[in-house]
């Protein structure tokens, strides 16, 4: 997938497209990529794991000044916010290849850090990298979009009824 020198300066690994297709192909970025039950249970799995890995050492901490319902949510809240941060992630990976999609202008650099070059993509390489950028990266941010969302909804949720139970 790799575009001619003629066509394309920027050196393979920066070119957008590849950029994309080695983000989806990675361990972690693929996970956005599965199929929505698929996606569903690995996040089920990671927040059980978490949670479930987390419990003895919360109970072996604070189970002598707290009481087991307040672990209990204390224990959901870390297992919330570490989904959040992945979530977070995901969506900082996929919004910087969708930047870089939709351009019209990229910025590489040739050798390192000090001589960064613009290159200007050609019509025909700008609809190719759009029309991929909207219809098959777009979706995976908004995975990730409303994941944070509704982290953020369940750790509001958490705290309220934490408050109203248990104080």
């Amino acid at each position: 997938m790799s575009l001619s020198k003629k066509k394309c300066p920027v050196p393979f690994d920066q070119q957008p497209l590849n950029e994309y297709i080695s983000l989806k192909s990675s361990w972690f970025f693929s996970w956005s990529t599965l199929s929505l039950d698929r996606y569903l249970i690995k996040l089920l799995t990671i927040f059980i794991f978490v949670s479930l890995s987390l419990m003895p050492l919360l109970l072996y901490i604070v189970s002598k000044t707290y009481s087991i319902w307040k672990i209990v949510f204390f224990n959901i809240l870390i297992a919330t916010i570490i989904l959040l941060l992945i979530f977070i992630r995901l969506y900082l990976g996929w919004s910087y290849i969708i930047k870089r999609l939709i351009s019209a202008t990229i910025f590489y650099e040739e050798s390192g850090w000090y001589d960064g070059q613009l290159w200007v993509k050609s019509p025909e390489i700008l609809t190719k990298d759009r029309i991929i950028g909207l219809y098959e990266v777009m979706p995976f941010l908004f995975r990730a979009k409303y994941g944070i969302i509704v982290s953020l909804v369940v750790i509001f949720l958490e705290k309220v009824i934490y408050s109203l139970l248990l104080t």
